[in-house]
């Protein structure tokens, strides 16, 4: 302890105290070698006779007093779990500042800052000033129709696998792609300096681009079209189904959400009319997230559209078409992780919150 390099340095301190001391030094003495206070040197010379080397070590201290009790503490953290609106305060989330002021007005402490309330609310993983939008499922029949698709997912229809003849389409609709015409060029990246997108634009329009993705085989057909409807959707249809493998393919499964463009009864008729081995199937309502295609969308739009920078529509759907070929070049699968068992917890999950009065609704959700 007295000569270790990574030993601390009052440590070491009080470990030459002992040396000295074992070679018969005086304490005066010891204190004129070590530089220490000859009471320093008696106390650990002393506590080092009483208890050995865990004498050298500092002893246990009770630290600065607490400044607010558990119960405060609790107080604070039961007030930001709750909607500043039942709590009678006109704000629409909690901050901490708002929390030690409202704190303090409760009369819960006569002082707190809003560092103080972060802190305790840290501690329980609490942020009150974030949020994020959900839909609660309301949709009779939601598990079973939830459960076919994410069965089409696993090759599985009606409990029998798919043949190889049979193939699995995604497909849906990006509404609204603007070619925006920035008022001035954009400036390429250099070094330490992010690409550069002047704010002004001037509107050139906008298309709709429609996607159809084969979910086992990681494969895209897109067309654009000047809007949505029965007759672009129906193009998109056409163009996937002229072509092999699925003009002969002894089943092929459409899973669309419930747009107006394929909604309902009148949609799968429609699709079956036109080709006989295309089967429709809808997600449940407000459910586009089981919906691959959509995850297609989100590449697209981060890879392809933003920042949205075009002179007019043409460059918009060539730059879709040619990131059709690329992206067929090198795709895989989407590693879907979301089973049957996932839907039931989450479905149970959403059970647990859903209000007396809706109970109905419950039934029907897990029914």
């Amino acid at each position: 302890m007295a000569y270790g390099h990574k030993t601390e340095h009052r440590l070491r301190l009080r470990a030459q105290v002992v040396l000295h001391a074992a070679r018969g030094r005086p304490n005066a003495r010891i204190a004129r070698e070590t530089g220490l206070h000859l009471d320093t040197v008696r106390t650990w010379r002393g506590r080092f006779a009483e208890h050995g080397l865990p004498g050298l070590a500092d002893r246990k201290r009770a630290g600065r007093p607490r400044a607010f009790t558990a119960l405060q503490t609790a107080q604070v953290t039961a007030l930001a779990c709750q909607l500043p609106v039942e709590s009678g305060v006109p704000l629409a989330r909690w901050s901490a500042p708002d929390l030690a002021r409202e704190t303090i007005e409760r009369g819960i402490a006569a002082f707190v800052s809003a560092s103080t309330v972060r802190r305790w609310l840290a501690e329980d993983a609490l942020k009150p000033w974030r949020y994020r939008s959900w839909i609660f499922i309301t949709a009779p029949q939601f598990r079973p129709k939830a459960q076919r698709v994410l069965d089409l997912y696993a090759r599985t229809w009606q409990g029998h696998p798919l043949g190889d003849d049979e193939y699995v389409i995604s497909a849906d609709e990006k509404t609204s792609i603007q070619a925006r015409c920035r008022c001035h060029p954009t400036l390429a990246p250099g070094q330490a300096r992010a690409m550069r997108v002047n704010h002004t634009y001037g509107r050139g329009g906008a298309l709709a681009y429609l996607a159809a993705y084969d979910v086992h085989r990681a494969r895209v057909f897109g067309r654009c079209e000047p809007r949505t409807g029965i007759d672009p959707f129906m193009n998109l249809v056409a163009q996937v189904m002229s072509q092999e493998p699925y003009a002969s393919a002894k089943r092929v499964f459409w899973v669309v959400d419930n747009g107006s463009s394929h909604r309902g009864k009148k949609a799968a008729d429609r699709l079956a009319a036109a080709f006989p081995n295309a089967v429709m199937i809808h997600t449940p309502v407000h459910a586009s997230w089981l919906n691959q295609v959509e995850i297609y969308f989100s590449v697209v739009q981060r890879k392809v559209v933003s920042p949205n920078d075009f002179t007019d529509l043409t460059q918009v759907a060539d730059r879709l078409r040619a990131f059709e070929g690329r992206y067929n070049a090198t795709a895989q699968r989407f590693r879907w992780k979301f089973t049957t068992s996932d839907l039931d917890d989450l479905l149970a999950k959403l059970d647990r919150h859903t209000p007396d009065h809706q109970e109905e609704s419950s039934f029907h959700l897990t029914a």
